[in-house]
């Protein structure tokens, strides 16, 4: 996986920074709204089982650092919230696409998720994803790695 680094809500975060442990990166459309605010919260739920499975949990979004402190705070999120603001990470990711929302075209962040190894490994990806029972998914994909 080629190597990045984001600002977040706890500073910059850099892949490369991470080895020797697993990384889960989520990708979500906005802060405060319904489907984020439930797969923050789920990830949010499940963050001790990750933590003892040795990995990282680092959402993004294309809203403002301040958007993400004050979500993040909300939410009780105890894992950092990355701002992508220019969609560069996003775009890296193949995550930046055109969606139709009520019959308008936009560009926005299509909600994926990435499961990064412990050596830096791409091992499963998530698109196109439903947001019931996703945060389980990948935790159970980590304890299979």
């Amino acid at each position: 996986m080629q190597d990045f680094s984001i600002p977040t809500t706890g500073g910059d975060f850099r892949l490369s920074d991470q080895r020797g442990g697993n990384v889960v990166i989520y990708f979500y459309p906005r802060d405060n709204t319904p489907g984020c605010t439930l797969e923050g919260s789920d990830f949010r739920d499940l963050a001790t089982a990750f933590r003892r499975a040795h990995t990282t949990i680092l959402g993004i979004s294309t809203d403002t650092l301040e958007s993400h402190r004050k979500f993040r705070e909300k939410m009780r999120f105890p894992f950092e919230l990355g701002s992508d603001e220019d969609h560069a990470v996003a775009s890296r990711f193949a995550v930046w696409k055109q969606k139709n929302m009520y019959g308008r075209k936009m560009m926005g962040v299509e909600r994926t998720t990435f499961l990064i190894d412990a050596e830096g490994i791409l091992r499963h990806e998530w698109r196109k994803l439903r947001v019931a029972g996703h945060a389980e998914q990948v935790l159970a994909a980590v304890r299979g790695l």
